[in-house]
Formats: C-alpha cells, structure tokens, sequence
C-alpha cells in the first residue's frame, strides 16, 4: 500500500491531524498522488464489475502488523483532507457528495467518524435515512435525498441513500407496495428504469457542480457474525444490535445479488462506486480517505485570489490598526 510502504522507509513525518496549521503544499501533493494510487484498484465506472473479484479481506497484501502504519497513515490522510476541504469551503464553487452503502455491521458509521473526524463540522453535513415516513412516501423515490443535497462549498454524507429503493425494496417486495405508485407504472423493467433515473440525476447533478463519490463497504457474511456476536456479548454494543439484523441475513444471497446489479448498472466515470473490502476496519478506512482525498482534489480546488481593491483595504485596515491603541 503507497501510503504505508511510503511511512515505513520514513519518507512522510507524521501530522499532527489537531494542529490547525495547513499541510505544506509539496507533502499535500506527493500524498495526494498516493492516494489516487491506493484508491484505483477499488474504483468501478462500468458496467464490467464483479462483486466475487472483490475480496472482503483484502489489505493488498499488508498484515495486521501494519495497522499501527495504516493508523499513522489515515492521521496524514485527515491532515490533507481537512486542507482540501477548507479550500472546497472557499471556493464556494463545487459541493461533494459522499453516498455510503452496506450491509449491517460492515462498519459505515465508523469509517465516516473516523476518516471525517479532522473537517471543520461547518463544512459538512451528514444524513442517515432510515425506513421512508409518510410523507416521504407521497413523493418520488428521489425526494427525500434530494431536498438533503450539500450545498456549495460543502461535504454532503448519505448513510444510505436513494439507493435503499433499488436494494431492500427489491428484496422486500412488500415495500415498493406501499409507495402508493400507480399498478401500470409496477413492470418488470421497474429496477432497469430506476437504475437509469439514477444515472440521469447524477449526471445532472455532476453538471452542476455536485462531485459524486459512491463507497459499498463489502463485509463477508462471516465477519458480520463475528461483529453481531460481539454486540450481543458485549455489554456496550448491545445499543447496535437489532433482531431484524438477523432476519436480513436470510436474504444475504437476493442483497449480494441487488448490489452487484445496481453497482454494475450506475457505475460511471462522473460518479463512480468504490468497493471496498471491510473486513478489516483498518484497511476500509485507509482506502476510504484515499478515495475522498482524490475527488477533492480532482476539483482544482484554490483559496479565492482577492483583487486589486480588496488588497487596498487590508492595507487600510492594517495601517488603522497598528495607529490605533
């Protein structure tokens, strides 16, 4: 992995992620490279993808050995994004979408806390949509996330998305039956047309300004025991553990079978899916910061440059300051 082989010859010297000094210009650019490097092998923009290549475990090859480097690294990571995100917030020009999708236990809510946890909370907003309301339910399947879109300048989170209505609707049949849609409208093409309403809103929304990056965190069905069994025997994640859990865990094979369509049919070069493997909480994160570190800064993203008159009045200022008490 670039950014732990590059700590472990000693090339990067660690970040302190609470300083709020910004990351010096030739280090952000030599990481940010890396970042792209770590992020690639995870990335799908077609239709081509299998979800069996993807291996749940994967660490590229690091061992547990190395989660001490990878922790290090992710810091470094934090540094750098906080830095892009505070010219994102400057700018004012570009918003960034970050659309979270998992099975339960395969750590989302972690890796947003853990890789989010440097940028200024100003800048960033965060969504968890949960079963639709009534309300929500008399608009379009669209509705609710869209009203929930970042504004300019800001990080916008989905834990879950619009993307509920193509996973456990389409396993819970019973669901799409309550969305009150006219029966003519219910065909068997109904997942293929929602699939390409996706596609053509995130087009839209990529043409105006809304950076779009997709993340499946892909758990083995055997960690997720692990992590159940954890939250059942100890006394402090008893808070995490629902019995419907288990019950969704009967339709692992219909889940595995609805995320790889729906990756396979809205993965583009404008708003690409990431894959990434969750077994290791380590690892998800690292790769999760690498991806969002190369979408900030595919942005061109610059401090606003001040004109001639702006630059008059801080001098004005100056000199009014330093004459007076």
């Amino acid at each position: 992995m670039p950014w732990l082989r590059t700590l472990r010859q000693g090339k990067v010297r660690s970040l302190d992620v609470k300083s709020e000094e910004p990351v010096k210009n030739k280090e952000m650019k030599g990481f940010i490279k890396k970042a792209r490097k770590l992020a690639k092998p995870f990335r799908v923009t077609d239709g081509s993808f299998r979800l069996k290549d993807i291996d749940p475990g994967d660490t590229l090859h690091f061992t547990s050995e190395d989660k001490p480097r990878a922790k290090e690294a992710l810091a470094i990571g934090i540094s750098v994004l906080a830095e892009l995100q505070n010219m994102l917030y400057a700018q004012d020009q570009w918003a960034v979408l970050m659309i979270f999708q998992a099975m339960d236990a395969a750590g989302k809510d972690s890796a947003i806390k853990h890789v989010m946890s440097g940028v200024n909370p100003q800048g960033c907003q965060v969504y968890s949509f949960k079963a639709p309301s009534d309300e929500e339910l008399d608009h379009d399947f669209m509705w609710r996330c869209i009203i929930r879109l970042p504004e300019r300048g800001r990080i916008g989170i989905f834990n879950r998305s619009y993307y509920e209505e193509t996973l456990v609707v389409r396993v819970h049949r019973e669901f799409l039956e309550k969305q009150k849609l006219p029966p003519e409208l219910v065909t068997k093409h109904i997942w293929e047309e929602r699939f390409q309403d996706i596609r053509h809103i995130e087009r839209y929304l990529t043409r105006n300004g809304v950076a779009i990056r997709k993340f499946f965190l892909h758990v083995s069905k055997e960690e997720q025991k692990k992590r159940f069994l954890e939250r059942i025997e100890e006394p402090e994640k008893h808070w995490k553990f629902s019995v419907n859990d288990i019950k969704e865990r009967e339709h692992w094979d219909d889940y595995m079978k609805a995320y790889e369509d729906m990756i396979q049919n809205t993965a583009t070069r404008h708003a690409p899916w990431y894959v990434v493997p969750a077994d290791n909480k380590w690892f998800t994160r690292v790769v999760v910061a690498a991806a969002v570190i190369e979408a900030l800064s595919s942005l061109d993203l610059h401090y606003p440059k001040v004109s001639k008159e702006k630059l008059k009045e801080l001098a004005a200022a100056k000199r009014a300051l330093l004459a007076g008490k």
